[in-house]
């Protein structure tokens, strides 16, 4: 640069730096503008794309300490009864063998701690209806039962195995924390925050699918919540549509923070859609963080805990019967319903299972009025059915393992009309709410639950009647005289029970079923 004079030299000086500065500035005002603005993949706290990973997490990747995901064995051997043509007792032991992952999350002391599914870490102690095993017969009891780290399904070299051992384990969560003394590489990556994973965000799940082979899978999380309310479970969920399996069940999901650009621990995989393709379920790791910390379970509350039998019960039954008449409500898989009895009693009747086909009942309850100080009383006579009407039995009549099995059947009478009453005024209320109706959903929820779980009472009740309702020959009395309905203002419809008749006493040995309950489909 030239000039004439020292004042045009200022000037052109001047200009330069006016020049300069603007330039600098407009630069910083775009690198401001771009650190302001993320980058499209990364539009929150996840990212929407693998191109926000870091060249270092990207590096780790690629060494062999990345591997802190495993695949684990658990062997169950079932007890099973059976009963030969000549009536003798068989006992016949069946193994069944599940496949799933586990990954080391955190060192303590001289042990390894694991996060895995509860369903891959528990076998039931029973199998019934509601616990279905593979070529395990419903009500066989389990009597042993080994967890293990094995290189995949196909291991059958046992002296390598690593022994896993439970620490603490959350049916509700689906959660299970074991540990191992051996020394396993544990997962670098630090633990998210489910609540800020986002539709659209992607995540990575490092597992062993059906048992075969260690495998990586990329998705996409295509919702960010999702109850789980299935069974026994209980917990908050968000929906990926990663390729996943059975052997998946236990794996880690990470996602991508946009902060750092390294993985976070945000959930574990432990379900899927049976009717969805690719819609897998991953439990929040937001509920299972002080689980992780602490090693100790935390009660959930849970609306479709058993109801309390207590006169707020019993009176909610009462109006639902004075205000339709009777009360009809599920029991199992059959059909019970709730009338006024004599004296302020409620009377109980269960019918067979061709309700409304056939209306013979296979028993009546008298529940009597209770004394002021307890919620409900003992029952004071029961009739027992067949084609041929009922016949009475005096609660004397029976002995004392008769009296028990009846005591259990009129509780579980009382539960399930509760809670069925419960839900039916629910339902008469406005759902103005989100959270009233999700109240009435669990409710719901507590009608099937409880009906589910009556199969023992059931078959209990089935050989009961038939040693001891009316026989061939013999004339019983009909529904209506034993339990009549009432019309408005406590008419009866039908003339009230006649005096009872003595039977024999019950007797000993009825056999026990198994219970329903509920359990995971990997």
């Amino acid at each position: 640069m030239c000039c004439d004079d020292a004042m045009g030299c200022a000037n052109v000086r001047l200009i330069t730096s006016v020049v300069l500065c603007s330039a600098v500035l407009l630069a910083s005002n775009a690198r401001a503008e771009q650190a302001a603005s993320p980058a499209p993949y990364c539009p929150a706290a996840y990212a929407d794309d693998f191109a926000a990973l870091s060249s270092q997490a990207r590096e780790f990747d690629r060494q062999p300490q990345s591997v802190f995901s495993y695949c684990t064995r658990n062997t169950a051997t079932y007890e099973c009864l059976s009963y030969a043509l000549d009536g003798a007792v068989r006992h016949t032991r069946k193994k069944a063998v599940l496949h799933g992952t586990a990954f080391a999350y955190r060192r303590q002391g001289d042990d390894t701690l694991l996060l895995t599914n509860d369903h891959v870490a528990s076998w039931p102690a029973v199998t019934d209806t509601q616990h279905v095993l593979d070529g395990i017969p419903a009500g066989c009891k389990k009597v042993s039962e080994n967890l293990t780290i094995v290189d995949d399904e196909h291991d059958s070299y046992a002296r390598d195995d690593i022994a896993l051992t439970r620490v603490v384990t959350d049916p509700q969560l689906d959660v299970a924390i074991l540990k191992t003394a051996a020394t396993l590489q544990v997962m670098p990556w630090k633990v998210g925050h489910s609540a800020r994973v986002r539709e659209r965000n992607v995540v990575e799940v490092r597992g062993f699918p059906l048992g075969a082979f260690r495998a990586t899978n990329v998705g996409t999380v295509v919702s960010a919540h999702d109850h789980d309310d299935f069974g026994d479970w209980d917990h908050d969920d968000f929906v990926i549509d990663a390729l996943l399996s059975a052997g998946n069940s236990g794996s880690p999901v990470l996602a991508v923070s946009c902060t750092t650009g390294e993985y976070e621990l945000v959930g574990i995989y432990h379900a899927g859609y049976t009717e969805g393709s690719a819609l897998n379920v991953v439990v929040g790791i937001d509920q299972v963080r002080d689980l992780m910390t602490t090693l100790k379970k935390v009660p959930h509350d849970r609306l479709e805990d058993p109801p309390v039998l207590d006169r707020v019960s019993r009176r909610a039954i009462s109006d639902d019967i004075d205000a339709e008449h009777e009360l009809f409500f599920p029991f199992g898989s059959q059909v019970a319903v709730a009338r006024r009895g004599p004296g302020g009693a409620l009377l109980f009747v269960l019918f067979g299972k061709d309700f409304p086909t056939s209306t013979d009942p296979m028993l009546v309850i008298e529940d009597l009025t209770p004394a002021a100080d307890t919620p409900f009383a003992s029952f004071r006579r029961i009739w027992f059915g067949s084609a041929q009407g009922l016949k009475s039995y005096d609660r004397g009549a029976l002995d004392a393992e008769g009296q028990t099995q009846v005591g259990r059947l009129l509780d579980a009478l009382r539960a399930d009309a509760s809670s069925h009453s419960t839900y039916r005024i629910a339902r008469r209320l406005d759902v103005g709410s989100r959270q009233a109706a999700d109240d009435l959903r669990r409710l719901r929820k507590t009608v099937a639950q409880t009906a589910g779980a009556r199969t023992e009472l059931l078959q209990n009740l089935g050989e009961l009647g038939e040693r001891l309702g009316p026989q061939p020959g013999e004339q019983g009395r009909t529904l209506a005289e034993v339990a009549p309905a009432t019309l408005p203002g406590g008419i009866a419809r039908s003339p009230a029970p006649a005096p009872l008749a003595s039977g024999p006493a019950i007797g000993r040995g009825t056999p026990y079923g198994a219970k329903a309950a509920d359990g995971p489909s990997k």
